[in-house]
This record gives structure tokens, C-alpha cells and sequence, in this order.
């Protein structure tokens, strides 16, 4: 163990299994290797150690990176954790140049260090999932320009849109994420190593080498906070946890369009279920898993933020518990992402059950609007054909179907040409404004053009 000789007793049993977190943590051993070697070649430019004592730790901790990548490191009983069963292993291989590796650090930087290390690398392989769902998107998107679907406020059919432009509103909140995921990856480029347990490294260590040789930005101004600084997980956790949120906004959409009640789209077989008694059934579990999923991540990011609200200054043993969160919410996405993104990639879409759900009265507010455009205050026009939508529906017939007469008996400003308002395609045509469903061509080509960038 790296402590405990002025302790007469061993942990209790149960206590020792309790503080152990090898179980979980054994994930930062690359980012653990990594720190170990940057901080033994800088005890070597410190004069702590020689240069073959830097460049004979550096061997053993490869060593000791490739025996995990593989799958053949055995645990000891007394491992109790990542840190613990790294050194104990470099000592197996080189012997007593491994009992210098620690010197002036100590395992609050050293934790602090690897879990920065790791949301780095987790940010980036986020990255990598969003933009190749964004693409996904950008796909379907490209063949559906002109697939028209009712557009829905309150879950009631609003206005007509273009099933590209629907599908785009998702590319762009993943764009948001993808820009939270970034600006959290800035905070945690800083680097706690060297600040010690609390009060510093003696030393003389070069800090800013080792940020340079581990691609961090920056180092800690106080080392105080840096042993005990968690905010960067949670930004992690919010912005991951913000992710889930709309791909689940995404599946709750879906699981209603594949429906039979909509058939807007079919799901394919690689990403539904089929029922132990009903034979006939199809669910869209993978799209129900995604959804129930979020609830996990929004409280792995709660379980954290309980976690840091009332420590005391500097390392506490409750952050041991910000790794299991972080773990988890990182598996969740690493599946999460790229099956929704099959989702979208595999589904066939129905275009003539889509147009098939129009209806005549989500062309009222184009009714209105032509109206204004006569002239007529919107307030008044939003009113004129609130009456003549009343009396469509008490005749049981659609707003087309009104004569001239009724629209002129209900305003002077309609004229024989109003007829040509009832044209779901040139109704969305008219919404050419930029991000409008009209400009849905050049929406398109600028989502293709930030996927190669975030700002």
C-alpha cells in the first residue's frame, strides 16, 4: 500500500472494500501511465532523479499500459486503486526506481490530473459520434427537401414544413452540444499536477513542461482548488446530459411517427423489438431505450453536484464518487449516439403518409397573411378567419370549399386569387427567410459547412 505504516491495525474487511475503487477507476490507466511518465521526465529535469531512472520508469509504465490493453493486468487485494496498482506493478517490472516516481506528488493531483485526462479524451470521442449522427441527419435531410409533414405546436398540427427542415432542427441542437462539449474541454485543459496534496510541490517541477507533454493548456493558479476542483466533470455531465435530452426529444418524436396511427416513418428491424406474446408487434425499443437513458444521465449530473455542495476546502474522500457518474454517463453516450444514428440512417420515411396529414386548416394563418399583405391589420385578419375556420367547420367542409361570397361577406380585401393560398408547397416555399422552411436548400449546405468547425 502507499500508506499506513503508522497504523497498527489493517482496514476493517468490509472498510477496505469500501474505500477500494480499483474496481471502477482501473478506466483512468491510460491517462495514469500518461501523467506517470511526464512527471517522471520531470523529476529528471528537476534533478530528483537520472535520466535512466526517468527513461527505466517510462519503460516499465509502457509495459505496464500494454499488459491493460490487452486484458492480462491481475489485481493484488491490496490495489486499491488505479494509482496503487500501476506503481505496485512498475515495481514488479523495474524494482526500486519505482518507489521514486512519487516523489513530492501525491494522489490528490495525481486523480485530478488523470480525470482531466480522461474527459479530454471522452470529449473528443463525443465529438466524433455527434458529427457522424449530424451527417446522418444531413443524409436524409438531402433526399426529403421536398417532403412535406405537418409541423405541430402542443402536439396539434400547426403549419406545413419540409421534413428536411424538421430534421435539421435536431442537426442544430446537436451543433449546441457539440459547442458545450468544446467550451467545457477548455476548462478541463488545466492541469493540477505539481500542486501536490494541497500546498504545492518543493521540488522545483516545471509545471508548464508537464501541461506541455500531456497537450494541456494551462496550469492551476492555486493548488488549493486544483486538488478539489470537480467543475469540469459537471460541465461535462450538464452538456452530455443536455445531448440526452435531445436525443431523447428525437426517439419521443419517432416512436409516435413510426406508429401505425402516423406512418410517417418505419423503423428497421436492426432497431425494433418484437413482442414474447404478440406475434404481430414491432416496438421501437431501441428508441425507448434512449429516452429512458436520459434519466440516468440528468441524475448521474445530480449525484455529482450533491456530492461537491457542502465539501470543505481542498481533497475530500466523497470525490472519489465523481468517477462512477462520469463513467457511466460516458458509456451511456458511446451507445446512445450512434444508435439513434442508425435510427435515422435505416428508416424509411412515408412520404404520401406525411402530405396525407395535411390539412386545409393549417393553411389559416397563410389566410390571414394574405389579408396583411391586402392591407389589413393582422389582429383583425387573425379574427376575420377565425370565423370563416368556424364556419367551414359547422358546414363540415374544408376552407377551400367556401364560396367568394363567404370570404367577401367576411372582409372586402379577399378577392377571386384567394384560392391560391390552399397550396401546402407554396406555403412553405413563402417561409424563404433565413432558417425558414422556404430556405431549407441553403440550411442544408450551412449545416454541412459547421460540421466541420465548432465556434
Amino acid at each position: 500500500m502507499l500508506w499506513g505504516s503508522r497504523f497498527d491495525k489493517q482496514p476493517d474487511e468490509l472498510f477496505a472494500r469500501f474505500n477500494n475503487s480499483f474496481h471502477f477507476d482501473w478506466r483512468l490507466y491510460d491517462a495514469d501511465i500518461r501523467g506517470s511518465i511526464a512527471y517522471a521526465n520531470a523529476l529528471a529535469r528537476a534533478g530528483m532523479i537520472t535520466n535512466d531512472e526517468a527513461r527505466e520508469i517510462e519503460r516499465g509504465l509502457k509495459l505496464v499500459r500494454e499488459e491493460f490493453a490487452r486484458g492480462e493486468f491481475h489485481t493484488q487485494p491490496n490495489d486499491e486503486d488505479i494509482h496503487t496498482a500501476v506503481e505496485r506493478r512498475l515495481y514488479e517490472w523495474i524494482g526500486e526506481p519505482a518507489h521514486k516516481l512519487h516523489t513530492g506528488r501525491s494522489r490528490n493531483d495525481q486523480v485530478a490530473t488523470d480525470t482531466r485526462l480522461y474527459v479530454m479524451d471522452a470529449i473528443a470521442r463525443v465529438d466524433s459520434a455527434i458529427r457522424q449522427l449530424q451527417s446522418a441527419l444531413c443524409q436524409q435531410s438531402e433526399q426529403h427537401l421536398n417532403t412535406l409533414l405537418p409541423g405541430y405546436t402542443h402536439v396539434r398540427r400547426a403549419q406545413p414544413i419540409s421534413f428536411a427542415h424538421y430534421l435539421l432542427s435536431f442537426f442544430w441542437m446537436l451543433q449546441r452540444d457539440r459547442e458545450h462539449f468544446a467550451d467545457a474541454k477548455k476548462r478541463a485543459s488545466v492541469l493540477p499536477l505539481g500542486s501536490g496534496a494541497l500546498a504545492g510541490n518543493p521540488f522545483n517541477i516545471d509545471r508548464e513542461f508537464l501541461a506541455r507533454a500531456l497537450g494541456i493548456e494551462r496550469v492551476s493558479e492555486n493548488s488549493l482548488d486544483a486538488v478539489s476542483d470537480r467543475d469540469f466533470i459537471a460541465e461535462f455531465l450538464f452538456a452530455a446530459s443536455l445531448t440526452q435530452i435531445h436525443l431523447s426529444r428525437l426517439a419521443e418524436d419517432f416512436i409516435y411517427y413510426s406508429a401505425p396511427e402516423f406512418g410517417f416513418i418505419e423503423l428497421d428491424d436492426a432497431y425494433a423489438t418484437g413482442s414474447s406474446l404478440m406475434p404481430q408487434k414491432k416496438n421501437p425499443d431501441a428508441l425507448e431505450l434512449v429516452r429512458g437513458k436520459t434519466g440516468r444521465t440528468i441524475s448521474n449530473l445530480q449525484s455529482l453536484l450533491i456530492t461537491l455542495k457542502g465539501l470543505p476546502s481542498t481533497y475530500n474522500k466523497d470525490l472519489q464518487e465523481d468517477k462512477e457518474p462520469l463513467f457511466d454517463t460516458v458509456d451511456t453516450l458511446a451507445m446512445t449516439l450512434p444508435i439513434v444514428g442508425g435510427v435515422i440512417q435505416t428508416m424509411r420515411v412515408n412520404a404520401e403518409k406525411m402530405r396525407a396529414a395535411l390539412d386545409e386548416s393549417m393553411l389559416a394563418t397563410d389566410l390571414a397573411e394574405y389579408l396583411a399583405r391586402r392591407g389589413v391589420p393582422f389582429r383583425h385578419a387573425h379574427h376575420i378567419v377565425g370565423g370563416l375556420v368556424k364556419l367551414a367547420e359547422t358546414r363540415g367542409v374544408k376552407l377551400s370549399a367556401l364560396s367568394l361570397e363567404d370570404f367577401r361577406s367576411a372582409s372586402n380585401a379577399f378577392d377571386d386569387d384567394v384560392y391560391g393560398v390552399f397550396d401546402f408547397d407554396g406555403s412553405v416555399k413563402s417561409r424563404n427567410v433565413f432558417g425558414g422552411t422556404g430556405a431549407v436548400r441553403e440550411q442544408l449546405q450551412l449545416a454541412k459547412d459547421s460540421q466541420s468547425r465548432v465556434e
